[in-house]
């Protein structure tokens, strides 16, 4: 693949939300792993902890999760209920994301997060390069602790920054409108 391509690849990346079986192998979950180890990292900590939940465990780990935010303060709707149970049920994969907080480090919080972010990042890109659609979400019962501490994150060590859903797209991934990155990006000469 040219570098032109690469590129293309990402420039039309998107959310797919709407995945199902087959989720990648093993092979290919290895290789978008080795992409993930490939992020910017100040001071080689490689902070970022994945774990994966195959499809024979997926149903526990939403149960889990639903559980936990009905039972919370902010519970969902019947409604929103319905449609995350039917969003979910049909993703074969999930890998969750966190970070490690080393308070030892003389490297700052926010760049362990960013580090891996931009792990979490290539191994989105990395997926969908192979033709998996991949969706990173936040919800559900990503900041309440007990899910955290559930998914062995220790909220004092760790902190826990959502999941990817993954899996074959039941559709195409739906293009969206780019930003024109001009509005974006400004020369710098001198101080202000």
């Amino acid at each position: 693949m040219q570098y032109k391509e690469a590129i293309e690849l990402m420039i039309n990346r998107n959310s797919m939300k709407l995945v199902t079986a087959p989720a990648p192998s093993d092979e290919e979950l290895s290789l978008a792993f080795t992409a993930a180890m490939s992020a910017p990292d100040h001071g080689k900590l490689r902070p970022w902890r994945f774990k994966v939940i195959r499809q024979e465990n997926t149903k526990t780990f939403v149960d889990y999760a639903i559980n936990l935010r009905q039972n919370s303060d902010k519970p969902l709707t019947d409604e929103k209920l319905a449609a995350v149970r039917q969003w979910i049920d049909d993703v074969p994969l999930f890998i969750t994301i966190a970070c490690h907080i080393d308070y030892n480090s003389q490297i700052p919080e926010q760049e362990r997060v960013l580090a891996t972010g931009c792990a979490t990042m290539n191994l989105i890109n990395s997926l969908q390069m192979m033709g998996y659609g991949v969706f990173w979400s936040t919800g559900i019962a990503t900041y309440i602790e007990e899910f955290q501490t559930g998914l062995g994150f220790d909220p004092l060590d760790y902190r826990f920054l959502g999941f990817l859903a993954v899996g074959t797209p039941k559709m195409s991934i739906p293009q969206k409108e780019r930003g024109d990155y001009h509005n974006f990006v400004e020369e710098w000469s001198a101080p202000l």
